[in-house]
């Protein structure tokens, strides 16, 4: 990839997602591009710009090249020191009286390990103060991993880090050696699929709480001042 052709895969990234690429990860996007060119039988990177932009069959296969450029190495209970405040902090400000539901939005959730987290806490703090409803929408750009996010399954690798209680009380063991989270948790979430930078623009309603975490990074100073506006 010669340098002309870097510039052009940069503008169209960041023309359709917003994201920054820097010079010093031209590797990373070299690797993703030629993963997924091979396995569509294309060979040469200005054929495969092209292609992205021939209308219908572009739009699709642009899904499926955005899952490859968006990192999604995450499991439950990630940061437990965001979801200690969380828990210590913020829920206590936020729940809202039993005759109405708690709305969190869940912003940039990857494979769902996010939502799923913050679905665990609220339940079992509404659980505690007497019963109450509460809904998380979950969004993200990747189609790929919405679908995971509501599939709700996930290996004991993405567990490592889940306390042993709330892992008995909201997973269910699978014959494979995977667990699912709970139906009863998995109804309490809508994955969406959305560009952060359209946030503007969706009818999200009234959200008590918005969790953005590892979503920023991707985006230059002058995109992450508009998203937070």
């Amino acid at each position: 990839m010669d340098e002309r052709q870097f510039e052009q895969w940069v503008a169209l990234i960041r023309a359709r997602t917003g994201m920054r690429l820097p010079r010093e990860r031209k590797s990373f996007l070299v690797t993703s591009l030629n993963l997924r060119m091979r396995e569509i039988g294309k060979r040469d990177y200005q054929d495969y710009f092209d292609y992205l932009q021939s209308g219908k069959a572009g739009r699709i296969e642009w899904t499926a090249l955005v899952d490859r450029l968006t990192v999604h190495e995450t499991r439950f209970f990630r940061d437990p020191r965001a979801l200690d405040f969380f828990q210590s902090y913020c829920l206590p400000k936020i729940s809202p009286p039993k005759t109405s539901a708690l709305q969190v939005w869940s912003a940039g959730c990857s494979t769902g390990e996010e939502p799923y987290s913050l679905a665990m806490l609220i339940d079992q703090y509404i659980t505690q103060q007497g019963g109450g409803y509460f809904g998380i929408t979950a969004t993200d750009i990747s189609l790929v991993s919405l679908a995971a996010g509501k599939r709700g399954i996930y290996s004991e690798r993405k567990l490592k880090d889940l306390d042993a209680s709330l892992k008995q009380d909201y997973m269910v063991q699978l014959d494979n050696g995977h667990y699912q989270v709970s139906e009863k948790l998995r109804k309490r979430i809508c994955f969406a699929q959305m560009n952060i930078l359209d946030a503007a623009k969706m009818q999200l309603g009234n959200m008590d709480l918005i969790y953005c975490q590892n979503l920023l990074i991707y985006f230059d100073q002058e995109k992450r001042a508009e998203i937070l506006d």
